[in-house]
């Protein structure tokens, strides 16, 4: 009852300030816009405002005078920042694009997830030192990437021991000479007698046997000399073990080669020999069951032909020890077959003729 009354009082007093119909009507309507004005400014959340709008609203800025400003819904900062934004957007320039690096042959990078499946012991660069193999140039971070985007994690990677600088100026003529044993299914201990040419890297497997005595020894350093596989060779590393005997010694001398001795329990002296022997752990010998001494002799030979002609090796260039010269950039080959070594416990990949 109240609310009729205050609302029939108002009513009376717009009819009794209007004036003639055509004159109150304008009034009135600019009061209703005015009153709405008010209403909205009242609501919690801001108006959202199109691109057009705010150009009407501008526009109409300027032919109001200042004091009338109020019956905008936005103050007058907001229409300053409006025509600064309107100035900035005048003096900005269509950006040109860059060109970048060109994208990755499909190809290549199908090939690259295959390796990674293929061989999960492998690292970012062993597989660029396979592809390069291939004639394929990649850069070891794109193959992490790639490898990463497929959902292939990272291959563990260990730092090997630092190297004397005596033994990389002298590379070309060391030789470096050690065992390592090797348990086989019937918990038996073989020894294998190796040489490793630190210039080369290449692999020379002695022999294997279950008592290496002195004179089995110095009967692989004669045979290792007869094959005239130290041509070029001026010093051997050696340890201080009992089995290498003045026989031994004596044999290498009457080639000109000089004995050099590591110290006693140093085995970073002989760096490169200890780094062997985990390479053929890591790759081949943790992943096969050895059933005698021919078994173990005829694994490490043919680990051995893989090591020298087909792996890749980072301080060679990722080129293989008996591998041909720097390979040069070439197109993509359509084929890439697989041979497999050792049944398929390693695998090396050649270009396929088309």
């Amino acid at each position: 009852m109240l609310f009729f009354l205050i609302y029939a009082v108002a009513r009376r007093l717009v009819r009794t300030f209007a004036g003639t119909p055509t004159v109150a009507a304008l009034e009135i309507e600019n009061a209703v816009l005015r009153h709405q004005v008010a209403v909205l400014r009242r609501k919690a959340g801001r108006p959202r405002l199109r691109r057009r709008d705010r150009v009407f609203l501008a526009a109409a800025s300027r032919l109001l005078p200042r004091d009338r400003w109020s019956s905008l819904l936005v103050t007058p900062q907001t229409l300053l920042r409006w025509h600064r934004e309107l100035v900035r957007k005048k003096w900005t320039y269509r950006k040109r694009r860059t060109i970048g690096r060109p994208p990755l042959d499909p190809q290549i990078r199908d090939l690259i997830v295959r390796l990674g499946q293929e061989n999960p012991r492998w690292g970012c660069v062993r597989i660029q030192g396979e592809l390069r193999k291939l004639r394929i140039r990649v850069g070891a971070t794109t193959i992490r990437t790639i490898l990463r985007r497929a959902g292939l994690p990272p291959a563990p990677r260990r730092t090997g021991p630092s190297w004397s600088e005596f033994l990389r100026a002298q590379a070309r003529g060391i030789l470096a000479m050690d065992f390592f044993t090797v348990e086989t299914a019937w918990l038996r201990t073989l020894y294998v007698l190796f040489a490793i040419e630190v210039g080369s890297r290449r692999v020379h497997i002695l022999g294997v046997t279950r008592h290496p005595h002195s004179a089995w020894v110095t009967q692989q350093g004669r045979n290792l000399a007869v094959g005239e596989r130290l041509r070029g060779v001026r010093f051997l590393i050696r340890d201080r073990d009992t089995k290498f005997s003045g026989p031994f010694d004596e044999v290498f001398r009457t080639e000109g080669v000089r004995i050099i001795k590591t110290p006693i329990r140093s085995p970073k002296a002989n760096a490169f020999a200890e780094r062997w022997v985990r390479t053929v752990r890591q790759e081949c010998l943790d992943h096969v069951l050895v059933f005698g001494r021919r078994h173990l002799d005829t694994v490490l030979r043919e680990y051995s032909a893989h090591y020298n002609a087909r792996r890749p090796h980072r301080s060679l260039a990722l080129l293989p020890p008996d591998g041909p010269g720097e390979a040069r950039a070439s197109p993509v080959p359509s084929h890439v077959g697989r041979r497999d070594v050792l049944g398929g416990l390693i695998h090396e990949y050649h270009a396929l003729a088309a």
